[in-house]
Formats: C-alpha cells, sequence, structure tokens
C-alpha cells in the first residue's frame, strides 16, 4: 500500500514538474522570446514556428532571408540595362551609359570590374551607387581579370593570369591607387592553360584559378607565389567530354570550402568538393541547403534562402520572357523550368554577370 501510495506521489510530482516545465516555456516574455529566435538561422526559425501559434507569429516577425544576386544583362547595343532578381522573378531596367561599350570582367560586393576594348581602360564600378575608380590601363584579350574586395577596400587587389605556353603562365597584378600593372611569368609544374573560359575565385587570401581542362592553380598576392596543386581534375562520365566540354565548368566557393560544377548539353550537373587534407575531388550528392549562383565571369553562394531556392544552382540565364532563371534543383535532380538540359557552351561569356545589390535597395528600384 506504501508503495503505491509512493509510486502515485511521485508521478504526480513528474507531471508537476512537466507542467511547471511547459508553463515557464508559454510564460517567457515575448520581448525575450524574440530576442532568441532572431538569433536562430533561417532553418532553425522555421522549425521553431511550428511549435505554437504564439511563436509561429513571432518566429515569422524577426524572419529574415537572405538577398539572393541579380543577374546584370549587358545589352547589344544601347545602354538600357536590365537587372533580374530571381527571388521575386522582377525585371529592373534602367539606363547606365557609364557601362556602354564596356566589358564585364568580375564582379564582388556589389562593384563591378569593367573593360573598354577601344582605349584598354579598366575600372570599377557600382551601378547601385554611380561611384566609379580608375585603374591604369591594361590589355585584356584572351585573360580574364578578378578582384579580392570591394576597391573601397585597402586590401584590394587585381588578378589576371594569362598562359604563354603549357608550363609558363604571365600573371599580372594591380591594387586602387597604383600608377601601372606587375607582370611577372611563372614556370608550372603542371600544364596550366588558361583563356577567357577560365573561373577565378578569392578564398582565405589567395587567388584560385580553374583552367581549361580542369587544374587548379593557385595565387598567393602576399607571397606573390603561384603553383598548380598536384590534384588531378574530377572524374566524369566519359560523354562529359563532348561538344564545347571545356566551357560548362564554374568555380564557387562557400566558408572556405572550394566548388566546381560540371555540365553536359545531355546530363545533370555534376558537383565536386576539394578535399584539401586528402587533395583530391569529392562529389557532392547535396549542398546541405547551400544556393549557389554561377556564371562564366563570376560566382556567389548563399544561405538562408526561401523556399525552393535552397539546395540549388543557379546560372545566369533567364527563360520564359524574363519570368524564370534557369535552376538545377539538387534535390529534385532536374533543372527548372524545364526538365530539359541546356548546353551552356553555346552561351555569350559577357552577356551577363551575378552581382550582390544592396540591403537597401529603396534608392534605386
Amino acid at each position: 500500500m506504501l508503495c503505491r501510495l509512493a509510486e502515485t506521489i511521485t508521478n504526480y510530482n513528474e507531471e508537476k514538474k512537466d507542467m511547471n516545465e511547459l508553463q515557464s516555456w508559454s510564460e517567457i516574455p515575448t520581448e525575450l522570446l524574440e530576442l532568441i529566435i532572431s538569433r536562430l538561422n533561417l532553418e532553425d526559425n522555421i522549425r521553431v514556428s511550428s511549435v505554437c501559434k504564439r511563436w509561429n507569429s513571432i518566429a515569422i516577425s524577426v524572419r529574415v532571408a537572405n538577398q539572393s544576386p541579380w543577374i546584370l544583362y549587358f545589352p547589344k547595343s544601347g545602354n538600357l540595362h536590365e537587372f533580374y532578381d530571381p527571388s521575386k522573378r522582377v525585371t529592373y531596367a534602367c539606363e547606365i551609359p557609364e557601362l556602354v561599350g564596356s566589358r564585364a570582367c568580375y564582379s564582388k560586393d556589389g562593384w563591378l570590374l569593367l573593360y573598354k576594348p577601344t582605349t584598354n581602360r579598366v575600372f570599377f564600378f557600382n551601378p547601385f551607387t554611380q561611384d566609379s575608380v580608375n585603374m591604369p590601363s591594361f590589355e585584356i584579350n584572351h585573360q580574364i581579370v578578378a578582384f579580392s574586395s570591394a576597391p573601397t577596400s585597402s586590401e584590394c587587389i587585381l588578378f589576371s593570369i594569362k598562359h604563354m605556353s603549357p608550363t609558363v603562365v604571365a600573371i599580372s597584378t594591380c591594387h586602387p591607387g597604383a600608377t601601372d600593372w606587375t607582370t611577372v611569368n611563372y614556370a608550372n609544374r603542371l600544364p596550366f592553360v588558361s583563356s577567357i573560359w577560365n573561373k577565378v575565385i578569392f578564398v582565405g587570401g589567395l587567388f584560385y584559378c580553374l583552367s581549361l581542362t580542369g587544374w587548379v592553380g593557385v595565387y598567393d598576392p602576399l607571397k606573390r607565389t603561384w603553383d598548380v596543386l598536384p590534384v588531378p581534375p574530377p572524374k566524369c562520365p566519359d560523354h562529359f567530354f563532348s561538344k564545347n566540354w571545356w566551357k560548362g565548368k564554374f568555380i564557387a566557393e562557400h566558408k572556405g570550402e572550394i566548388l566546381v560544377i560540371y555540365t553536359c548539353c545531355n546530363e545533370n550537373p555534376i558537383i565536386f568538393k576539394l578535399d584539401q587534407t586528402e587533395m583530391g575531388w569529392v562529389e557532392m550528392k547535396t549542398l546541405a541547403g547551400v544556393t549557389l549562383f554561377v556564371s562564366f565571369l563570376s560566382s556567389h553562394s548563399r544561405t538562408d534562402l526561401l523556399g525552393l531556392m535552397r539546395n540549388s544552382i543557379y546560372f545566369s540565364k533567364v527563360r520564359f520572357f524574363g519570368k524564370r532563371c534557369i535552376s538545377y534543383s539538387v534535390d529534385k535532380c532536374r533543372y527548372y523550368p524545364c526538365k530539359r538540359c541546356y548546353d551552356w557552351g553555346e552561351q555569350d561569356p559577357f552577356e551577363s554577370i551575378w552581382i550582390e545589390p544592396p540591403e537597401e535597395l529603396s534608392t534605386f528600384i
């Protein structure tokens, strides 16, 4: 009898404890709950919103989704340029006379690096603020140019690479305020062939360059050293190396991880990550919620995007009369808006580029 009574009292105390815990959670002040939920990432915010109606309301009120990059289209004539926002599927058109006759080379932090072939003029331009920064003249033929950070930063470095032979590359660098470019020839331990189809990213203070054949070269601007990583190109099915096979490759980075995307007109893209410990490429079956925005000139990555944009690759091309950006869902293993594949090797590399818009757009739109 005493045992049953003791058991009953224990159960009662546990139930009371559980009720008190539930009551304590439900009585958290709104201001404190807003502060807690506001520090969650988007995925956890969505999870929390399913707890109850009160938490759902607060989670939605403090939910912040990252702004995706926009596509900037360069017209074949005139100065009417179009910006496409893939998250809202909206196009903004505006006249930007500063871009007439210029070719986009790279973009980062909302800035464009531009080149005028007729005058060899190289300059930065921010289409959202209309600010520009001139650089020393430089002839850009079959090489690409990238930069490390916004030209307003004291750490901004411009980088260009051009192969002189399969075993020698010429690397040119410059920085805002300089009066000329510095060019140095470097010998390669491994073959490295560059062209306008090269892709460059800046990660951890280093420029990583993807060659035509899939080798990765690394340039350290502080030490002024160049090396080709002893990592063979990713292994793809033989039919990937067909028409325009050297063009349909992209390189991107996310939180220091180096990613390459191989495309083929008749197959789904294959994503590889560079394992810098084992020095090899590892095929990725998921992007773990990351969204990649890739183009021939520059690429970006984002997390905390809403809806179907997560775990996808977005390409710098719009179909269906500008209503839908072409993307590939890693989850669904298919392209959107159509199931068919695309031959990126046939696209003009200079017709469009991804650019990061500012957080405050009221003065631009």
